[in-house]
């Protein structure tokens, strides 16, 4: 692939001139206006935010993008899908609540919200990976599948398993469904937890396999020779006794969100915008947020989502770490100046945040290598 364009303004507004202003401008100039969105249904991919988090994107910028894509004709809608961890977004109605308690409302945004996954997390629909070595095929929330356009709007910032979470982790991995977050974060097989279980046996019911079984104490057990992974008995379990395993490798996860991002957008016109401000350390499905790392940079946009993620890393490891934040005690702690490195390696270690960058060049999905273009 050829060296793509990545569109940057930055945070600075003159009187009078607002940054969603700005925002409207970087996404003309980064060839918004190249997309067919005449009555076209536009999935605007967003993550709303974990209730007592107050990293994410505010909803001013969701505002902005639909206001644009009405503007060309189209018809959009805020999504995202189910998490599969336990907590305020684990299903559509506590999801919904989520949504609006951060300030995602039609009233705000001027657009509708939709769980793609559905009520529990399993309307999703299996869709094949192109160049896929991790996943053959994945499994998406259904409205993401139904859209004829994927636009994201990503707040980025640091992730403790993927290094970074920017366009290609807030299109992959969010827009799988319970059995597709699975699929990524282990061999996407559950286990029953004794001590949660009550015994009600509503999770056998949505079994097909007949992979759960029940001991003595009337607690569930599931055989995982003869479970299939399909996220089911998750959703029906009202007691969070069911869960995922957790055991994927660091490198792994990357791989299979950016061939997740393939299945995503493969074949539709897409879109993406990469806010880089309150640059968290951990992602923003935490119910809290530590100090940002580096000051405020700016919007970042484009076609490609891999060249965009570099630009967007190589802005963040370019600007000064901020001395009162996990990277200034970190380095504090190590006898090194809070300059210039790798901030993300520096936070997460454990996480190489290239192997995501790589294995989405290696499947096509984009080059990584862009030239930055700068939007008054």
């Amino acid at each position: 692939m050829g060296v793509s364009k990545v569109y940057f303004t930055d945070m600075r507004c003159r009187v009078g001139e607002s940054l969603l202003v700005k925002l409207d401008r970087l996404m003309l100039r980064a060839g918004i206006e190249q997309i067919d969105f005449d009555q076209k249904f536009t999935a605007i991919k967003i993550h709303f935010g974990e209730p007592g988090n107050l990293a994410f994107l505010r909803p001013n910028f969701a505002k902005a993008v639909a206001d644009r894509i009405r503007a060309l004709g189209g018809r959009p809608f805020l999504t995202d899908c189910n998490t599969l961890y336990v907590g305020r977004r684990n299903n559509a109605l506590l999801h919904m609540d989520a949504a609006f308690e951060n300030g995602y409302t039609p009233f705000s945004t001027g657009c509708q919200n939709i769980i793609a996954d559905g009520l529990k997390g399993t309307d999703d629909v299996e869709v094949p990976v192109r160049c896929g070595v991790y996943c053959k095929t994945a499994k998406i929330g259904r409205a993401i599948m139904d859209a004829d356009i994927v636009v994201s709007l990503n707040h980025f910032k640091g992730h403790e398993n993927a290094g970074f979470g920017g366009a290609l982790k807030n299109i992959g991995m969010g827009s799988g469904s319970r059995a597709g977050k699975m699929q990524m974060h282990d061999d996407g097989k559950p286990a029953a937890d004794p001590g949660l279980c009550t015994g009600c046996r509503v999770c056998a019911k949505f079994c097909n396999e007949g992979a759960i079984v029940f001991d003595a104490n009337k607690k569930a057990r599931i055989d995982q020779a003869r479970c299939v992974g399909c996220g089911r008995c998750i959703g029906a379990c009202n007691y969070n006794a069911i869960s995922n395993k957790w055991d994927s490798s660091n490198e792994a996860l990357n791989c299979k969100i950016a061939e997740y991002t393939q299945a995503v957008l493969d074949g539709r016109p897409g879109f993406h915008i990469n806010v880089v401000n309150q640059v968290s350390p951990c992602c923003d499905c935490h119910n809290e947020n530590d100090a940002p790392i580096v000051p405020d940079i700016g919007i970042f946009a484009g076609l490609d989502p891999v060249d965009l993620d570099k630009a967007c890393i190589d802005a963040v490891n370019a600007a000064p770490g901020i001395a009162a934040s996990i990277l200034g005690s970190l380095k504090q702690t190590r006898g090194e100046p809070c300059g210039h490195a790798d901030h993300f390696g520096d936070i997460h270690p454990a996480a190489d945040w290239r192997s995501q960058i790589r294995h989405a060049e290696k499947i096509g999905l984009g080059s990584g290598a862009y030239e930055l273009v700068t939007v008054k």
